[in-house]
């Protein structure tokens, strides 16, 4: 192997630039030539390519969002999309491909490897935290901490006003980044998509919580949960029990800002395990962190198979009232 590429692919996580980093300067420091891809596999495909030193990923450790940019890509989806991508890799001989991003981004790169022989790695950064094989993903711990700031502020306001808040936080298909955020924001109630939501419970609760002279709560809502965003929460609770609420949509303010410590630790590791997987050619496979060390798996666990919540942490959301 002499040459690899980089991209940055879906949504953006606070942390990849660090991964880029550690991918960059592991490469050439392994002899490798480094390629950086710009916009995703929109890039790939219109050959926006560019050669990468050192010195371009200087820099770049604290800030935010990804140098290399994120552009989602259906022109990717296609045979034809895929064949224009391999031929732009090819041209340069570049034999290996970084993946930061999620499922969705593994399945593109899985499919390129399977049609045209280009190895590649893929590296979870996802502000979800919903990619098996790893137990955090590169962006969660940031999106967590933004998140839990914003709610001590609006608790604040909350208890000066004596209302009842509803806050909503990304997770359309999991709960993670809602049960860490509503423990530790201290939230009475957590609505999560992987357990059922039950709107006069809710309801009865918060106004056993009124009884006891308790005059504010918040709940903390995942975009996902079942029984809608949390302006449909807020409207049911209304309607069932005449109680009115302040709904905050933090939205996506939780994929910005510099990233914590703990994203650049693990985007760095991360970044370094994916050029060693080629090295050693492990290729294709994902590469996470489990129990603190290097873990390696197959593309296609990513989404063939479904990360659970923490079972402590889901019996600690009912019992912290």
């Amino acid at each position: 192997m002499k040459a690899i590429a980089v991209l940055t692919s879906g949504g953006d996580a606070p942390g990849m630039n660090a991964g880029i980093r550690a991918t960059v300067r592991t490469a050439l420091t392994g002899g490798l030539s480094v390629f950086g891809v710009k916009r995703g596999y929109q890039g790939l495909i219109e050959d926006d390519l560019f050669s990468m030193t050192s010195t371009d990923v200087s820099n770049i450790l604290q800030r935010g969002g990804t140098i290399l940019h994120s552009a989602r890509s259906e022109e990717f989806k296609t045979v034809e999309g895929r064949i224009k991508a391999a031929e732009n890799l090819n041209k340069r001989n570049i034999d290996g491909l970084v993946v930061f991003g999620g499922d969705g981004s593994f399945r593109g790169a899985n499919d390129l490897q399977r049609e045209h022989g280009i190895r590649v790695v893929g590296v979870p950064a996802t502000i979800d935290n919903d990619i098996w094989g790893s137990d955090f993903t590169i962006g969660f711990d940031t999106a967590v901490n933004t998140a839990l700031e914003a709610i001590d502020k609006v608790r604040d306001t909350a208890a000066a006003h004596d209302r009842l808040f509803i806050v909503e936080v990304m997770g359309r298909h999991a709960g993670f980044i809602a049960l860490e955020v509503g423990i530790g924001a201290g939230a009475e109630e957590i609505l999560i998509p992987e357990t059922v939501t039950k709107i006069p419970d809710i309801c009865k609760k918060l106004q056993s919580r009124y009884e006891k002279g308790r005059t504010s709560s918040i709940l903390v809502v995942a975009e996902g949960d079942e029984e809608g965003n949390a302006y449909e929460i807020a409207r049911k609770i209304e309607t069932h029990s005449g109680m009115k609420s302040r709904v905050t949509v933090l939205g996506h303010v939780q994929r910005g800002g510099s990233p914590t410590a703990s994203d650049r630790m693990l985007a760095t590791k991360l970044g370094y395990a994916a050029v060693k997987a080629l090295l050693d050619d492990a290729a294709p496979c994902m590469v996470g962190v489990e129990n603190g060390s290097i873990s390696r798996h197959p593309l296609a666990d990513a989404w063939t198979r479904r990360k659970e919540l923490d079972k402590l942490l889901v019996q600690l959301s009912y019992g912290l009232e």
